[in-house]
């Protein structure tokens, strides 16, 4: 990949808009870290939003970024990328996040953020910018993550039942009052491990293209540790508007159900960030609290809820990918 000229002032700008994303993508998805544990009153909403920004930053210290490589050398060639590619994905992605947290729609960041990428590099250089397995995989995910997450909470609900068949009531609630708060914490930790890496990447490929890093060197430790932070101070700002959709709209909850339904979702996350496939926190929560529901039959799950986000899944990387497009004939006249 040839580096471009750009100067300091656009990098800087760039990577600031970058932060701004990591910023909004952990105050749109804070709702799937703290869902559960608010909708069951284990947490208040503010101390909640604490409890999970600090384990999204502490997955600085756990992940390795095959997320990010992913983001950065996976999706679009890197050698077409330049500041109005960037600027194009990034501007498109946070349109669509802010839309879809107007008006309460529990949509994916990282798509997104994929769609603005695509969209964008679309717009330069045509559909063969495109690294089609890569681009593949991150959509093959949009349905497989969701299943990921519907199964393992279904069955670990499934187990839980089976274990907990001759407590009381009350007993059970308050042994799993204490066990969810672990489990949403590994929740956060798996939000933080795949979705900050995202922006990790842009930045990188942002810096490849300015000639101030290669894609055979390290990621510089400020880009990550930045990343890390724009998120944990993103959700502790909180996306109220999607709490409630997420914690007992598609289905009721209580301490055991927003257990299995945090822990499925976070067995979902680690499993796809050691692979570095970034998937969506959005989708595999609502498979994994969809998955738990059904535990108790089908008519204890709110279809038509879960459709209409299924919806905006779909419509998700079309419409970003339009937005960063429309954004980068916009930049190409003003950076």
């Amino acid at each position: 990949m040839e580096a471009i000229h750009m100067s300091l002032g656009v990098v800087v700008t760039l990577v600031v808009v970058a932060l701004l994303f990591d910023f909004m993508n952990g105050f749109h998805d804070a709702a799937n870290s703290i869902a559960t544990i608010v909708s069951t009153r284990v947490l208040k909403p503010h101390h909640a939003v604490i409890w999970a920004a600090s384990f999204n930053f502490l997955a600085y210290f756990l992940f390795h970024l095959k997320v990010a490589a992913t983001i950065g050398k996976g999706t679009i060639d890197p050698s077409i990328v330049d500041h109005y590619v960037i600027f194009g994905a990034l501007v498109g992605a946070i349109a669509w996040n802010i839309i879809t947290w107007y008006y309460g729609i529990p949509s994916s960041s990282s798509h997104a953020l994929v769609g603005g990428l695509v969209g964008a590099a679309v717009a330069k250089a045509g559909f063969g910018s495109l690294i089609a397995s890569g681009v593949l995989k991150i959509i093959a995910f949009i349905f497989v993550a969701p299943l990921l997450g519907f199964l393992i909470g279904g069955l670990l609900m499934v187990g839980v039942s089976w274990l907990c068949r001759n407590m009381a009531p009350r007993k059970v609630d308050k042994h799993f009052r204490r066990f969810q708060l672990l489990s949403a914490a590994a929740y956060s930790l798996g939000h933080g491990g795949n979705d900050a890496q995202k922006t990790v990447g842009i930045i990188w490929l942002i810096l490849i293209a300015a000639g101030m890093s290669t894609t055979e060197s390290e990621i510089p430790g400020w880009v990550v540790f930045a990343c890390y932070t724009a998120m944990g101070l993103g959700t502790m700002f909180g996306g109220w508007r999607i709490v409630k959709t997420m914690g007992n709209r598609i289905t009721k909850l209580n301490q055991a159900r927003g257990f299995c339904a945090n822990s499925g979702g976070a067995v979902t996350l680690f499993l796809a960030s050691a692979f570095g496939i970034p998937v969506s926190t959005t989708h595999t929560i609502t498979g994994a609290i969809a998955g738990v529901g059904t535990t108790r039959g089908t008519r204890h799950v709110r279809w038509g809820v879960a459709g209409g986000i299924v919806w905006a899944w779909i419509l998700t990387i079309p419409c970003s990918a339009l937005m960063a497009a429309m954004a980068w004939y916009v930049g190409r006249l003003i950076l």
